[in-house]
């Protein structure tokens, strides 16, 4: 295991751009997590409103959906090192702004431009990593670029906790900038070639949207991804609104232990993450993605009917280990069911899917967690991610089975029929221009000897 430990770690040593991409994210993820508790304990000081906590809320996140819905194509179609870059500098702006902002709207505003800018830049980083190392190599960074993203999520918040009490929300929002300016940096010296293996691939933007949906339909993978996920993040909206509630309610613990709570999930999802990959290698995808699951569903199940705070932390952070290792397989899945050109706006699509039933199904948890209570809805989050795993277990033995009985075509998975087809066209098309173009070059150049003294 330290074997496997240390070779993936030698990842960093080995591809200069991935490590570049590795603590440019790590940056960037710190700030985006420092970023979401800093500006609800603004918002919520400033206006003592839940109404605009949850439009913060919702500014944070409908960015992405809407951006996977319209603009996902993009993600292949630009530089990817440039659309990195602009949306940490946009980040940092919107940072740099903040504190000089005391309006409520104008700060949701500054928040959902934020999320625009994250919209992009996630669906890029994932996009392009893949081509930052050898092929199998992939599983390997994707379990430590998801590792580091979770160390964040776990650093992030207690970063915003300290700088929120020594001195109020500015400070924490210039230490916000200052990590997206460095990531911003980083990803400026990866070779902007380096992040795409394919030429672009654009038929006109609504064409490239539609292709983009097939690609995700079509994708026995991608499938999978689609209506696994979209199903646990059901069971997520509910764990996590119901997680204050619930440790202060229900087990009636202080802060101190909502914090144990709360730290115990990110170790979870710290070790996860880590140790996916080698699971991948040894025992492969359906047994740890579904096995990932069914640890969610016994994890948040049992410590529904916990009675302590540290029986229910240690159960939680049981259960956040799968939820580290399904996000893992969530990212593999979509490298061996989406070709380079078009992973960007399929991984933009499957990203607007998770956060519009992460939204709607938040708002059921509320009414949910007022008329039951918390207990009852981890409870039943408990059932959908049992539902959630069983749907793992079927669908990744159906994807396996149909790549034995219909063999990749050189090195593709099985079922990309109709995107080959698409690449096939967009080629012709190319071939055509160039030949138009030989003539035309042609004539000039004789029409110029023929002018010439």
């Amino acid at each position: 295991m330290a074997l496997g430990a240390t070779r993936r770690l030698s990842l960093l040593r080995r591809h200069r751009g991935f490590t570049l991409l590795f603590w440019a994210t790590a940056g960037s993820a710190v700030g985006t997590y420092l970023a979401a508790l800093a500006l609800s304990v603004d918002i919520l000081d400033r206006t003592g409103s839940g109404r605009w906590l949850a439009a913060l809320l919702i500014a944070d996140f409908l960015p992405i959906v809407v951006i996977g819905i319209s603009l996902g194509p993009l993600v292949d179609r630009l530089s990817r090192r440039r659309l990195m870059v602009v949306s940490d500098l946009v980040r940092a702006g919107t940072f740099v702004a903040l504190p000089f902002v005391g309006d409520p709207a104008a700060i949701v505003a500054l928040a959902a431009v934020n999320g625009v800018a994250t919209g992009f830049f996630r669906p890029a980083v994932w996009a392009g990593m893949p081509n930052l190392v050898a092929e199998d190599e992939r599983e390997q960074a994707t379990s430590l670029l998801t590792t580091i993203e979770n160390i964040a999520w776990t650093l992030g918040p207690v970063l915003a906790g300290a700088l929120l009490a020594a001195s109020g929300p500015d400070i924490a929002y210039w230490a916000n900038a200052a990590t997206f300016a460095l990531s911003a940096l980083l990803v400026s010296r990866i070779p902007a070639a380096s992040l795409r293996s394919e030429d672009p691939i654009t038929r006109g933007h609504w064409a490239d949207l539609r292709d983009g949906l097939e690609v995700v339909f079509r994708s026995r993978h991608l499938v999978t991804v689609l209506v696994v996920w979209s199903t646990a993040g059901v069971a997520t909206a509910l764990v996590n609104v119901g997680e204050v509630p619930f440790a202060k309610n229900e087990i009636g613990t202080g802060n101190l232990g909502l914090g144990f709570l709360v730290g115990a999930t990110g170790v979870g999802l710290v070790v996860g993450s880590f140790f996916a990959a080698p699971a991948l290698g040894a025992v492969g995808m359906t047994r740890v993605y579904g096995g990932a699951l069914l640890l969610m569903s016994v994890g948040f199940g049992l410590a529904s009917v916990s009675q302590t705070i540290a029986v229910a932390a240690v159960l939680a952070g049981v259960a956040t280990v799968g939820n580290g290792a399904a996000i893992v397989c969530n990212q593999v899945l979509v490298q061996r069911g989406a070709p380079d050109a078009m992973r960007g706006r399929a991984l933009a699509v499957l990203m607007s899917s998770y956060y519009a039933v992460l939204g709607l199904s938040m708002a059921g948890a509320g009414i949910l967690v007022d008329a039951a209570g918390a207990r009852k809805a981890w409870g039943i989050a408990g059932a959908v991610y049992l539902f959630a795993a069983v749907l793992a277990f079927v669908l990744t033995s159906r994807t396996r089975d149909a790549a034995r009985a219909e063999p990749a075509r050189d090195g593709e998975p099985a079922g990309f029929e109709r995107l080959r087809e698409l690449m096939s066209e967009v080629e012709e098309t190319r071939r055509r221009e160039q030949q138009r173009a030989v003539p035309d070059a042609a004539l000039t150049r004789d029409a110029e000897g023929r002018s010439a003294p």
